[in-house]
């Protein structure tokens, strides 16, 4: 969801509604301010209004990353556009070439992308598995293809491709 708050074109990462005991009821915000790409935590009370800014989705796809920034193509006109880093954050460790993703578009400009849920990574790095070793929830570290540290299950090798959430980084399971 877009906002513009104090004058600022936010996108909403969280929105928490809070009820502390006998006070009055608020919803805590974590935003991310579009233009310099600050987050910031904002609280809300119910009488305050915020005006909601219309926010396009257009499907596009990650092509690669260079010094400028990250390339994206839309799928329908196939323009390119290119997205500084800042504005996408710790996204990048979830994408690779070809990976579909949502812009979300304001006026005719890219000002944030929404990643698939779950996306599929080759692990490149991780400790053999350890023979013996049968305890459950035991958990290693891996290094995927796209530098993204995760713990994984011990029989999981290098090679194996794996399903990964976007949510929080945690391994869900191997790819089909």
């Amino acid at each position: 969801m877009g906002a513009v708050i104090d004058g600022k074109l936010c996108i909403c990462f969280q929105a928490v509604h809070v009820t502390p005991g006998n006070l009055r009821a608020f919803v805590q915000t974590k935003l991310r301010v579009v233009a310099d790409g600050i987050m910031i935590e904002k609280r809300l009370r119910s009488t305050e209004e915020i005006e909601q800014a219309f926010l396009d989705k257009r499907e596009m796809q990650y092509l690669y990353e260079d010094r400028t920034g990250m390339v994206l193509m839309d799928n329908e006109s196939y323009d390119q556009i290119i997205l500084p880093k800042e504005m996408i954050g710790d996204a990048d460790k979830y994408l690779k070439p070809d990976t579909k993703v949502t812009a979300l578009v304001h006026e005719e400009k890219v000002v944030s992308i929404d990643l698939p849920k779950v996306v599929e990574l080759a692990v490149t790095e991780t400790a053999p598995q350890l023979k013996g070793a049968t305890a459950t929830n035991q958990l290693k570290d891996a290094v995927l293809e796209t530098g993204l540290k995760t713990r994984v299950p011990p029989f999981i090798g290098v090679g194996e491709v794996l399903r990964i959430s976007t949510d929080d980084g945690s391994y869900l399971s191997r790819a089909k």
